[in-house]
Order: C-alpha cells, then sequence, then structure tokens
C-alpha cells in the first residue's frame, strides 16, 4: 500500500514540478511553506498536521494535479504530542543533516559511545556577527550530567553554511581540550572531540565552554541552526548584531523530529541582540535566521 510519502514523490514526478516551484505556487495563494518541511513531507520524515499545514495540502493537491482528498487521506491521524514523549528519544548520529552519510563516514575517526550516557542539561550559543555581516565568532557553554560511569568527551558537529572559507578555529576555553579533529573541508564539516579533565562517575555534571573563531573574511551570516539528535533541557540562542548593521527582519524557528517547522518573527533588543529559548526539546532543529535586505 502506497504511503503519503511515497504518494506525493509520485505525484511530484508526474507533474514535474520542482519544489522551488511548487513552494511559489503555494506561496501565491497565500501559503507559506518551507522547502524543508515540503522535502520532509515527500521523504516521511514528517507529514501535514496542523491546520494550516493540511490547508497547505488541499491547494498542493490542486497544483499536482491529483484527485481532491487523495493525499489527504493518507496523513493519517495527528501523531501523538507532548514534551515527555521526547525526553528518551533519539535520532541517528548525522540526523537532519543533508550530509548525513559523510557525517556517519568521518565520524569513524573518532569516539562517539558516550554521547548517548551524557544527558544535555543546558546549552547556550553565542553568535557574533561583525559590521560586515560576517560570522566572526561563537561561543558555546554546555552543562552535561553523565549517565554512567565513564563519560570523558563530547563530540560537537560544526558545518560553514557555504562551503569554501577555511574551517573556523575551535578553541577549548573551559573544563575541555581538544582531542581527535575530522573534517571535510570541500563540505564544510568539522567533527572534534572535547576532552573533559577526567572521566565522569554517574550522576555527575560537568561545565564545559569552547569557541569557534572564522577567519577573515568572516562568511556572511544569514542563519545559525543547532541540531539535536538528543533532548536537551534548555537551549538559548544568542545573536549578537553589531549596531552598524542591523538584518532587516529575523525570524526564529523550530522543527522538532516528525513535526512541521514552526517560525515567528522577533525583534532585536536594546543591546542590538536577540535570544530565544528551547525547554526539553529534541530531537530536532532549532535556529534564527534574517533577512539583511
Amino acid at each position: 500500500m502506497v504511503d503519503f510519502a511515497g504518494a506525493l514523490r509520485d505525484a511530484i514526478q508526474a507533474r514535474g514540478l520542482g519544489l522551488e516551484r511548487i513552494q511559489e505556487r503555494l506561496r501565491a495563494e497565500g501559503y507559506s511553506v518551507s522547502l524543508a518541511t515540503l522535502s520532509y513531507w515527500q521523504t516521511g520524515r514528517s507529514r501535514p498536521e496542523r491546520r494550516e499545514s493540511l490547508a497547505a495540502l488541499t491547494e498542493l493537491e490542486k497544483i499536482l494535479e491529483v484527485e481532491p482528498g487523495s493525499l489527504a487521506a493518507l496523513v493519517g491521524p495527528p501523531r501523538p504530542r507532548g514534551r515527555h514523549l521526547h525526553k528518551s528519544t533519539e535520532a541517528p548520529l548525522g540526523a537532519f543533516w543533508s550530509e548525513r552519510e559523510l557525517i556517519v563516514d568521518l565520524a569513524q575517526g573518532i569516539d562517539t559511545r558516550w554521547d548517548e550516557r551524557l544527558t544535555r542539561l543546558s546549552q547556550h550559543d553565542r553568535i557574533n556577527v561583525g559590521p560586515d555581516r560576517g560570522e566572526a565568532s561563537i561561543v558555546v557553554r554546555q552543562v552535561l550530567r553523565a549517565e554512567a560511569d565513564g563519560p570523558d568527551r563530547w563530540v560537537a558537529i560544526i558545518r560553514l553554511d557555504e562551503a569554501g572559507p577555511p574551517l573556523p578555529l575551535l578553541t577549548p576555553v573551559r573544563n575541555c581540550r581538544l582531542g581527535r579533529v575530522v573534517e571535510a573541508r570541500d563540505s564544510g564539516l568539522l567533527l572534534a572531540e572535547l576532552m573533559f579533565d577526567r572521566p565522569l562517575a554517574k550522576g555527575e555534571t560537568v561545565i564545559t565552554e569552547h569557541a569557534l573563531h572564522n577567519y577573515p573574511p568572516f562568511p556572511l551570516a544569514q542563519q545559525y541552526e543547532r541540531k539535536f539528535r538528543l533532548p536537551v533541557r534548555e537551549y538559548v540562542v544568542e545573536i549578537c548584531f553589531d549596531p552598524t548593521a542591523l538584518p532587516r527582519a529575523i525570524y526564529q524557528y523550530q522543527q522538532m523530529d516528525g513535526q512541521d517547522e514552526q517560525v515567528v518573527s522577533i525583534e532585536t533588543d536594546a543591546g542590538h541582540s536577540v535570544h530565544a529559548i528551547a525547554l526539553d526539546y529534541g530531537p530536532g532543529r532549532y535556529g534564527v535566521r534574517w533577512d539583511w535586505d
């Protein structure tokens, strides 16, 4: 039996339209659906469930010239929601990355065995954007708790938005040192072990900080996204803009695994910064993007 994702893929292929063209047609009728969401629908990663998405699906059926209601009939009942459903879940290594297979391959050169035995109690990412609109640096602070004896490292996955510029310099700042590092420069990917001062005992916590410094000319900053394959209790993302270079519009977005993307508009504060906070979040994507002009 064909499921929703399969039927949607077949309909898109039969119609001969690209996802960008479909998005444009939907937007022209007043429906805002991201390219990522359309892609997730046809791959089965998520499906339309919210009222806005189901309304867009009705228009999508018209665009694809399929029988009205034929795709909607395959969506099925809404999936259970709630924070408690995600607290012990996890996604595969490389989940939510377009380069998933490459990340899995690169991870063979480092030790990821402790990832699932560390609970991320808190994480704070602070991104500094310079007057040239470039991403100058990122400072990351984490509070981790060991759920078993032995964890001695955390693995960081870093990717530049655009491949080409030199990979950033990763600097341990507090309670960690740099272990093995593997990278794929052509794809802008870097995986690194952040080694703790010593192995943790079960129930023990550690606070680590590390920084990423880009080399000038800094890559154009247009968004910052954190991908969580494991849940986080508290996540704070903070974007600090130079007062001489402020974006025209700023949006916070998020997408839990299996759900539609949600987007809200946010504004800078008196210090020319924006921040967003997520509690009991993941697996999923969480970030901020902005328009310069």
